[in-house]
């Protein structure tokens, strides 16, 4: 299922965020789309973990998730002032409503879906991402699914389903629903072959 991006694109906006639950192929997508429009890639996770000169997990451990999310929304901030930029999310940067409104007012905001079985087989064995860890992550996952899917589809400006295409086809899924004034040369013309 898709939803193309409606009354939000009139505005030129030049970045593009990837929201979506852990495991849903944000980063992966997020560098490849960025390499077809020939715009910069900002992974935040990446990013924090570079910044907290830690792995995430480590420090929800040791500092807390309210912490986390308080420095998380600081990086989403500063990367909404940039422009041509691809933008992927941690998968829990839409609990914050100041987040939201960030990535509904200042960016094309792209969620990606999958269906939550082909996560739970994907995430299976799953070390790094700090809220899957503990006796039930499958469990845990459905939770998350459940708290974020609205707040989710309340900021994506385009909906997609990630799990029903190839990496190529979705990033060119993507850029058919991106406005006219996005991309360069409207989003890199019609061409088939990722940059």
């Amino acid at each position: 299922m898709t939803r193309d991006a409606g009354h939000r694109d009139s505005n030129g906006l030049r970045l593009i965020s990837l929201i979506g639950l852990p495991g849903v192929g944000k980063s992966t997508v997020g560098r490849r789309l960025a390499r077809k429009l020939d715009w910069e890639f900002a992974d935040c996770d990446a990013i924090l973990e570079e910044r907290l000169q830690c792995r995430i997990r480590e420090f929800f451990e040791v500092e807390g998730e309210a912490r986390f999310r308080e420095i998380e929304s600081r990086l989403l901030r500063e990367l909404v002032e940039r422009s041509d930029t691809v933008i992927a999310t941690g998968g829990g940067v839409v609990l914050s409503q100041a987040n939201r409104e960030l990535l509904r007012d200042r960016t094309i905001c792209v969620y990606l879906r999958a269906r939550l079985e082909s996560l739970i087989h994907r995430l299976r064995n799953d070390v790094k991402r700090p809220l899957l860890q503990g006796g039930d992550p499958e469990g845990r996952l459905r939770q998350l699914a459940t708290e974020r899917e609205p707040l989710y589809r309340e900021v994506a400006g385009i909906e997609i389903e990630a799990g029903a295409h190839s990496l190529n086809a979705l990033t060119e899924s993507i850029v058919r629903r991106l406005p006219a004034s996005t991309g360069p040369s409207a989003a890199g013309a019609s061409g088939n072959t990722a940059r």
